[in-house]
């Protein structure tokens, strides 16, 4: 018997207080002195939003890795996507549940002439300049895209960056000047061009794109040449939707479509620095706007952005995404997608994005993002940036040499504490009422229940020091209880606790129980 299956007696659920708890741990003092466990109390009866998914782009690194050698590819498909479990009871992967794959411009292509520097940033196309198409191209990330689908992945997303260079105004696979380089008169063929790549994959591989992303953080001006991209006012975006809705539906595809990767969330519940560029859940969703594309047949009733350079200091991250939650309130159904994030400037002080980490303090600072956007933007679902990264950066869910065609590679803290939820709130959970008793300052807590009735509660101590917690109840038992950690040393490693003792957070860590509900 797992030895976690003793804790039945302590771990039980309350289900009585209120709210997500977000405060320096055991200070109430009890018998003798000792600190007083944390009582966290959740109620599976009262719930918030749905999980999608959690997920991570193959941009720009699987080009290369998905040709590297096998033992190599499907070890780190493997950390990406797996949801076994290894004999010592530690999870293999992390089992994210959409992967996210970038139709490239063709700035591969064009090579130096790109005028992307870093040849692994730019990418392949599959159209050819006559008008036809190769499905050979793009070959290391068909690899993954098949990867991901033979270890249970079930979701998957399609995004450009950038328009193919054959249909930009200058013919590159960046912009000048900061202007749209895509004029209204290519619309049509670059909804055609995105409804043929689905087409074209799904006869290549079998796999469908469950979603297409047709704009990526249409705010910035993309006009350095450092990747693919290009800016889009809000008026253009609505229209390359109407001809991608047109297209898709012309080639009798299921694909739905997600709009719009705003740069920053400021974008989608205000106008911010970007005049015609923001208050993107207005211009799409709301039927009094011009822009208004909420009733496109195959549109997901969705907002998707990203959660760059809002994310410290905390206090005020929380209240950026509290004004999501309540524009997303004006119109009834519609969910948010934090759908790309990794640590990017300096963050207030708090964490730099430059130069490469593998320790523990980088995983919970993206464990503390998760929180925040899951309990206080109520996202439906969370991404991840580049999986694979070969960059002296926090950008990497796995680092690698900068070899095209064989190297080493690194799991970071990052990935195993995005792992803390990926690999256990499955597609189709609900976020549950959570809370604790009042030493609980300096935890994070949040809870969800699964679609099999099993109960997840993650807990995030960013403190210097350990504290007691206990997962208390007078209605509903928990069963077949395991626990995870994730910490300076451990990656999502099984944790046993002796019968009828509190569970011991470690300092610096995230842990996450899991248990199923009584019917």
């Amino acid at each position: 018997m797992n030895p976690t299956n003793k804790l039945l007696p302590t771990l039980l659920l309350a289900l009585t207080l209120t709210s997500c708890s977000s405060a320096t741990p055991g200070t109430v003092n009890g018998p003798g002195g000792k600190a007083e466990p944390v009582a966290i109390t959740v109620n599976p009866a009262k719930t918030f939003q749905t999980i999608d998914h959690f997920g991570a782009s193959d941009a720009w690194s699987c080009q290369f890795v998905g040709n590297w050698p096998d033992a190599k590819r499907n070890g780190i498909a493997d950390l990406l996507f797996s949801s076994d479990t290894l004999a010592s009871g530690k999870p293999k992967g992390i089992g994210l549940s959409l992967w996210r794959f970038n139709i490239g411009a063709g700035t591969a292509e064009q090579g130096d002439a790109s005028g992307i520097k870093d040849e692994w940033r730019r990418a392949e196309s599959f159209l050819n300049d006559n008008g036809t198409y190769n499905w050979n191209k793009q070959a290391g990330q068909i690899w993954f895209l098949k990867a991901a689908k033979e270890r249970g992945v079930n979701e998957f997303l399609a995004f450009p960056n950038s328009p193919p260079v054959q249909f930009t105004v200058n013919k590159k696979g960046y912009a000048n000047a900061g202007q749209p380089n895509l004029t209204a008169e290519n619309f049509n063929k670059y909804g055609e061009f995105m409804a043929n790549v689905v087409s074209g994959v799904r006869e290549k591989t079998g796999i469908a794109f469950n979603h297409i992303s047709p704009v990526n953080e249409p705010q910035w001006d993309w006009s350095d040449g450092g990747q693919e991209g290009t800016p889009f006012y809000n008026n253009e975006i609505a229209g390359i939707t109407r001809s991608l809705s047109a297209a898709l539906l012309k080639n009798k595809l299921s694909t739905k479509i997600d709009v719009a990767e705003a740069g920053q969330i400021d974008y989608l519940y205000s106008e911010f620095n970007k005049q015609g560029r923001g208050n993107q859940i207005h211009a799409f969703f709301d039927k009094s706007s011009p822009d208004y594309i909420g009733n496109l047949p195959n549109l997901t009733q969705t907002i998707s952005g990203h959660s760059y350079f809002t994310t410290s200091p905390y206090a005020k991250a929380a209240s950026k995404r509290q004004e999501i939650a309540k524009a997303l309130q004006a119109t009834p159904g519609l969910k948010y997608w934090m759908s790309e994030y990794c640590i990017l400037g300096d963050n207030e002080g708090e964490i730099q994005g430059s130069g490469r980490d593998l320790g523990i303090d980088a995983g919970i600072y993206i464990a503390k993002v998760i929180h925040n956007d899951l309990v206080n933007a109520n996202a439906s679902a969370w991404h991840w940036w580049i999986a694979i990264s070969p960059y002296d950066y926090k950008d990497g869910l796995i680092y690698i040499d900068k070899n095209k065609t064989d190297g080493s590679y690194q799991s970071s803290k990052m990935l195993w504490a995005l792992g803390n939820y990926s690999r256990f709130v499955r597609p189709g959970a609900v976020r549950t009422e959570v809370s604790a008793s009042a030493a609980s300052e300096g935890l994070l807590i949040s809870s969800y229940k699964n679609t099999d009735n099993q109960l997840v509660t993650i807990i995030i101590n960013d403190q210097s020091k350990a504290t007691d917690i206990t997962l208390n109840s007078s209605a509903n038992k928990l069963s077949n209880v395991k626990i995870y950690k994730t910490s300076a040393s451990a990656d999502l490693e099984p944790v046993s606790v002796i019968a009828g003792s509190p569970v011991s957070i470690e300092a610096k860590s995230i842990v996450t129980i899991v248990g199923r509900l009584a019917q």
